[in-house]
């Protein structure tokens, strides 16, 4: 009987839990310093609202959704601030709340590089940056890493790229890291100051975002690694690639791109 009656309780709780942003938005500005804010969402089926609630989920796939901003051909759907904007990210746990409070399913969109103050006149540092690549590219990439023992922090995953979270840096010091490379990977994105970058587990109009390296349990902030030592590593592992990997050096005249 108390197995059953344990089964239940558990099925109870199952059926009774909610979306996980807020769970995972509270983590991200609380425990680890991290200011977030809540992204744009996606257009509802057959309406011009935001998705919410998880309502959409159960009208099965007719299509991809949009983005639930203004821009019909928005090329990152759902992924994405608008209201509010980039600057209103915090670390602030009344502000988190009541964001997703309002808004349970909204993406929780980190701000790159910005400062991680719970309160105004308090600087405790600058959040994590993040170097990207294609999925494919970037699952070889992470392999390559492995077989040299290059310790690596969180990797966050979306269908279209791989983000690995990287230590602040300024775009000054990326310029000098860039400038005395021969060549880097083509497809590399840089997400530094006023930048962005969606967490798990926000769904966006490509798919839903996890990690393909999590943070580890109960840690006060995940460890960061430099972002010349991934820069580095990655170069070293595109001379051994192929031509086509997504990890093979650029022709002359491409080059990485910077995403702020």
């Amino acid at each position: 009987m108390r197995e059953i009656l344990g089964r239940r309780r558990r099925l109870r709780y199952r059926r009774k839990k909610g979306p996980v942003q807020l769970e995972a938005a509270l983590t991200c500005a609380v425990e680890w310093q991290w200011p977030v804010l809540p992204g744009v969402g996606l257009k509802a089926a057959g309406g011009d609202r935001p998705a919410d609630h998880g309502r959409d989920r159960d009208r099965g796939s007719r299509g991809p959704r949009g983005c639930a901003c203004p821009d019909p051909e928005c090329v990152v759907p759902g992924a994405h601030p608008f209201d509010p904007g980039i600057l209103a990210a915090t670390t602030d746990e009344r502000m988190i709340r009541w964001w997703w409070t309002n808004r349970p399913t909204a993406p929780i969109v980190l701000a790159t590089g910005g400062p991680t103050r719970a309160a105004e006149g308090s600087d405790a540092g600058r959040a994590p940056c993040a170097v990207s690549l294609p999925a494919a590219a970037a699952a070889r990439a992470l392999s390559a890493l492995d077989r040299m023992d290059m310790r690596l922090g969180p990797v966050v995953a979306t269908p279209t790229r791989w983000s690995l979270l990287v230590a602040p840096y300024t775009l000054e010091q990326l310029g000098e890291l860039l400038f005395v490379k021969d060549c880097v990977p083509s497809s590399l994105r840089f997400h530094g100051s006023g930048g962005y970058l969606v967490l798990p587990p926000s769904e966006t109009g490509w798919g839903q975002v996890r990690w393909e390296r999590a943070p580890l349990p109960g840690s006060a902030a995940p460890w960061l690694p430099d972002v010349e030592a991934v820069v580095d590593a990655l170069v070293e592992a595109s001379a051994s690639s192929a031509p086509g990997s997504g990890l093979h050096p650029p022709e002359s005249g491409d080059g990485s791109r910077l995403t702020y």
